[in-house]
């Protein structure tokens, strides 16, 4: 096949045909050709030798703005999330505010430059990022990541959140903050209804947000459920509400936690209601005692997806933005460990994650953008035992990291 590449893979091994060595042709952003061997001149040429080549990371879930933290916060917000059933969620919420005393705009911007780099080394190539939007953050955060969002068009793609971390109801003004964000740019609206005194303030949190994304034709992601509470029921109130303003398709839901605690009479209806509304979930089970019954929302058709969701902050003291290391850590948590339960966690990192932020067109098939990366091992299984950084970064059809 004879093409104008700009960036050439040699023998590189896809995940759908294991058995063989292909070529992959990259030119004008996109992927050119697949094929067993590619001709002409390209200005790059990479010797997969054999190794995996495979879509870019996609994370769907970091709180960018808090990354590296950790040190200012201490460890009592720490002992109140990872408590028994997560009964100390909403306590460690508040204790975990004070680190917005800290925040301007170049503070926070050179914390989350750090993770940015960090991803891109790792092979991630498009996030969605959570910034604070409250009266204690103000708008400090969300300025520092639009500007990051700018830095780094072309090389890593950041979809900012305006994210109303300590609530709505609780927390007056914090709306009006919401819609300026997004006057400002946020991509997406965010929500923390179950974090509201009554279910009556958490319907309205939820109303009050989608206002804002139907004004101003912005998808939505909310953190639901995230305690040990079993009568948890906002992620419900989302589906609904994605059903009635015609959202579908549009809305992610994060954590869900206290789903792990209902009854399968009260999983189940859920499930269906789920899959009415087009929801999917961005579980994090590395950051918390307690994770969405996965095995049940695979079987149901409800769509998931894993984030790294911290980096070293009042929640979770560890992470490097490294979405195989989030998929490796997955595989022991939810006892994940088959050929076809590795195949999952990687889809759930890469295509799958993609597709429930919005980009359809992430997978490694002729004509689609070229978000790509060489990982150095032949296989999932080595990939995932090793989780190391790729080979080879390629993001919006560049070469961006070469090991």
């Amino acid at each position: 096949m004879a093409v104008n590449p700009d960036l050439v893979i040699r023998q590189a091994r896809l995940l759908r045909r294991p058995e063989e060595q292909v070529d992959v042709a990259v030119g004008g952003g996109r992927i050119l050709a697949l094929a067993e061997h590619v001709s002409g001149l390209a200005a790059t040429e990479i010797d997969a030798g054999g190794s995996l080549v495979t879509e870019s990371f996609v994370n769907p879930h970091l709180h960018l703005d808090k990354v590296w933290t950790a040190t200012l916060s201490g460890e009592a917000s720490l002992h109140h999330y990872h408590a028994t059933r997560m009964s100390g969620s909403r306590t460690a919420i508040e204790l975990a505010a004070a680190v917005k005393d800290h925040y301007r705009q170049d503070w926070v911007a050179e914390r989350a430059r750090r993770a940015v780099r960090l991803a891109l080394d790792f092979g991630t190539t498009h996030m969605r990022a959570f910034a604070d939007t409250d009266t204690r953050a103000g708008l400090q955060a969300v300025k520092a990541l639009l500007a990051l969002r700018e830095e780094f068009k072309g090389r890593l793609a950041i979809q900012v959140v305006a994210f109303p971390q300590q609530g709505v109801l609780r927390d007056p003004g914090a709306e009006e903050l919401v819609r300026e964000a997004v006057e400002l740019g946020a991509d997406v609206v965010g929500g923390i209804p179950w974090l509201e005194d009554t279910a009556a303030d958490a319907q309205r949190h939820v109303d009050a947000m989608f206002e804002i994304a139907t004004t101003f034709n912005r998808d939505v992601s909310m953190l639901v459920d995230d305690a040990g509470d079993p009568e948890l029921r906002t992620l419900q109130m989302l589906a609904r509400k994605t059903i009635e303003v015609g959202w579908q398709g549009r809305v992610l839901a994060h954590h869900a936690r206290a789903t792990a605690l209902y009854t399968s009479v009260e999983l189940d209806p859920l499930l269906a209601l789920l899959r009415e509304a087009g929801i999917g979930i961005v579980t994090d089970p590395h950051t918390g005692p307690l994770h969405v019954p996965v095995r049940e929302m695979v079987a149901a058709g409800v769509p998931l997806a894993l984030g790294q969701d911290d980096i070293s902050d009042a929640y979770y003291p560890y992470g490097r933005n490294n979405m195989l290391e989030v998929a490796f850590l997955a595989s022991h948590l939810l006892w994940m460990t088959t050929e076809e339960d590795r195949a999952r966690l990687f889809r759930m990192v890469t295509v799958d994650a993609a597709r429930l932020i919005g980009l359809q067109e992430h997978r490694l098939e002729v004509g689609a953008p070229a978000n790509l990366v060489v990982l150095g091992a032949p296989d999932l299984l080595e990939a995932l035992r090793e989780h190391r950084a790729p080979a080879v970064v390629i993001s919006h059809g560049k070469l961006t990291s070469r090991r």
